[in-house]
This record gives structure tokens, sequence and C-alpha cells, in this order.
């Protein structure tokens, strides 16, 4: 009887343990996507990258620890790839991989080329709060 009490406690119990705080979400660049997030209002990041790009592979660590960060929940990430998206990089005057463009809504509130200094990322991201 104690061992199913046990039991029950831990199953209804786990979820909470699991759940934490929600993170931010990085998802593929669609226009529908994006127009849907900037008429919610939510903080939003372009991240324009390439998987051969060494600057690339040092922001995304760097991004993904920001998006475990409550303050940054709300935050989408539109993944757009810099080699196979021309059309998005036309629309956001994207000219290089590891471009970094926040937007607050509707409203670009910076952007960022190359950039590899946590605190200067995390400064970026913060204006789209």
């Amino acid at each position: 009887m104690l061992y199913r009490r046990s039991l029950l406690a831990l199953l209804t119990l786990a979820p909470l343990a699991l759940s934490g705080p929600a993170a931010a979400e990085t998802v593929p660049f669609t226009p529908e996507a994006f127009a849907a997030a900037q008429k919610a209002g939510k903080p939003i990041l372009i991240e324009v990258s390439a998987p051969w790009c060494p600057i690339c592979k040092t922001q995304k660590p760097i991004l993904a620890k920001l998006a475990e960060q409550p303050r940054f929940k709300d935050l989408v990430i539109f993944d757009v790839d810099f080699d196979t998206r021309k059309d998005v990089l036309r629309q956001f005057n994207a000219r290089m991989q590891s471009t970094l463009i926040a937007f607050k809504g509707e409203t670009e509130t910076g952007r960022s080329v190359g950039e590899t200094q946590p605190e200067w990322i995390e400064g970026l991201v913060e204006k789209t709060l």
C-alpha cells in the first residue's frame, strides 16, 4: 500500500519536476510564423547562419544559453539558412552569415554581424524585450 502511494505521488509530481521554466523557441523561418510573432508583439531574433560558418558555430551555444533564461522565455528565434534562403536575406537586407537581427514585435531594435562576445549578444537580445 505504501509503495503504491509513493508511486502515485511520484507519477503525479514528475511532470512538475521536468517542466521547469519555459525556454525560448528556435524555429525555421517562414513568412507566416514571422508575421504571426510580430502581430503578437513577441520578442524576435532572426539568426542568419550557415553550417560551415565558424562564427555561427560560436554564436549558437551563446544563444542556446540565453534561450534558457526565464526572462527570454517568450523569445522566438527564427533560423535562416544563409545558403538556401536568399529571399529572406534580401527581405532583411542581411548580406552575411552570422547576422543577428532583433525585433520587438514589428520594430527592428538592433542587429549585429559576426559578434561572438556573449555580453554583446545578450545586449542585442535584451533589445527584443
